[in-house]
């Protein structure tokens, strides 16, 4: 008996060294099992220069699902715990982005990224499908349904961007003046850009904070690159809204400071058959703030839409 205690504090005591001592080493194998969980398996496809690194996992209709800018493939990892039982999940780092190549000497406009992601899908062969975007990967979401609409099923846009809101965020104030406020300045910078994204930040574990904080600071010259090469197309969907054909789901939330909730009218005008859901006391990214609501939300949407198309 002793024996077993002994080894069971030994065991401990190595298990919180290691959580203080290899952090980014224990986040990786936090965000590993948290993928497992949520029955995803890590996979990568060569699309010309790029090596693009996704989550695919899960049963049923499929369903990509895009990331928001300087973020990454594990923003969806909480709403794919959720969908994976009923959906067929592919989730990229979008190229720029995550593991994905980072490349300096290649473009990341929009009609670069559309055509990076255009061969993604054709690569994997899951059309048609259901397209779902956060932030800049909403922007991404609906400009490729709006090119592309014989592929499309439905498209989700989770506080997107690609509209000129009538009213400016704090963020986009913020960059009036030449800053980039959701880009980490320093190692103590995080609590700061946390408090721009959410109204109530999740508990983040020191490993996974750790490793993000690593990351950020070691991606930022890059991801400003990213925002100088999307920046002159970013209010281009709004021209291009009423090319959209799939049902649209607009789910926004109300205390969003990075992408004005202004932005949610300018949607409705331009796309025809679109469902509006406004979270109270959520920011800018409910799929991580609140991923039972938001599951609920786009599940119910979804189920919605297969009923529809299977009456004759």
């Amino acid at each position: 008996m002793k024996k077993i205690i002994f080894i069971l504090f030994t065991f401990l005591v190595v298990a919180i060294i290691a959580y203080h001592a290899f952090p980014e080493k224990v986040a990786g194998l936090m965000l590993d099992l948290a993928a497992g969980n949520s029955g995803l398996t890590k996979k990568q496809i060569q699309i010309d220069d790029h090596t693009i690194v996704y989550f695919e996992g899960g049963n049923g209709p499929s369903i990509l699902l895009l990331h928001g800018y300087a973020a990454d493939k594990s923003s969806w990892l909480l709403l794919a715990y959720y969908l994976n039982k009923k959906y067929h999940l592919l989730i990229p780092d979008i190229p720029g982005y995550g593991e994905s190549s980072q490349l300096t000497y290649v473009s990341y406009n929009l009609n670069s990224q559309m055509e990076r992601l255009h061969k993604f899908v054709q690569a994997v062969n899951i059309r048609p499908f259901h397209i779902a975007g956060s932030s800049m990967g909403g922007f991404f979401a609906g400009t490729y349904a709006a090119r592309y609409p014989d592929e499309i099923l439905s498209l989700g846009l989770f506080n997107a961007g690609g509209v000129m809101p009538s009213k400016f965020s704090d963020v986009f104030r913020m960059m009036e003046k030449g800053e980039n406020p959701l880009l980490l300045k320093d190692e103590n910078d995080f609590d700061r850009l946390m408090g721009l994204i959410f109204y109530k930040m999740p508990l983040v574990p020191y490993p996974i904070k750790y490793s993000y904080i690593s990351k950020a600071l070691a991606n930022r010259s890059f991801n400003e690159k990213t925002l100088k090469d999307i920046t002159p197309d970013f209010f281009s969907l709004e021209q291009a809204l009423p090319n959209i054909k799939a049902p649209t789901l607009i789910l926004w939330s109300e205390k969003d400071r990075v992408l004005d909730i202004s932005s949610v009218p300018l949607f409705e005008k331009g796309i025809r058959n679109h469902k509006t859901m406004i979270f109270k006391d959520c920011g800018h990214a409910p799929m991580i703030e609140k991923p039972k609501e938001t599951t609920a939300a786009y599940s119910a949407f979804i189920q919605e839409i297969t009923l529809k198309n299977s009456k004759p």
